[in-house]
């Protein structure tokens, strides 16, 4: 009656089908990396990198961090470093940092700043998506760091609380 074999393979840890697309909608500012195997479509705004398996653009917004995907079509405006085995730029497209791809396709009208790289003979995104979409503990934590001290705001004075 409750044998294994009878469960749905959603229960067992087996995914059978892909991801839904995931939307960030006109309007909507997300502030912070995100990160899945499947597709984001984002019309709105991102401040954050982004880690998928395809990432769409749309005319109108922009995305703020560094880019990686398998599939980059970009439509809108990104301002940071892009890695994907393929990018295509529309000519609506405002890329502001570097590319590097393995197929690059432009339209005339498109803006790019920065540097295109092509990939070596093998595809930047071969090693699996779990491989490149590393636990947060995984990821490489900053160098440097900020130190910030408290001060007391008295009237028009300002002085320091250390």
């Amino acid at each position: 009656m409750f044998s294994k074999s009878k469960m749905p393979k959603a229960e067992t840890g087996r995914r059978t089908e892909p991801s839904p697309p995931s939307i960030i909608s006109r309007g909507l500012e997300v502030l912070g990396n995100l990160t899945t195997d499947g597709e984001v479509h984002v019309d709105g705004s991102v401040k954050g990198d982004i880690t998928c398996g395809k990432l769409i653009v749309g005319t109108g917004a922009t995305v703020d961090g560094e880019v990686r995907a398998r599939e980059v079509d970009i439509r809108g405006q990104v301002s940071g470093r892009i890695h994907g085995d393929t990018v295509n730029l529309a000519r609506t497209a405002r890329v502001l940092g570097d590319i590097w791809h393995t197929s690059l396709a432009m339209e005339a009208g498109a803006h790019l700043e920065g540097q295109v790289r092509k990939a070596d003979g093998k595809g930047l995104m071969d090693e699996p998506l779990k491989a490149i979409l590393r636990k947060p503990e995984d990821r490489e934590t900053p160098t440097t760091a900020a130190v910030v001290k408290p001060v007391a705001i008295d009237g028009d004075r300002v002085a320091s609380a250390s």
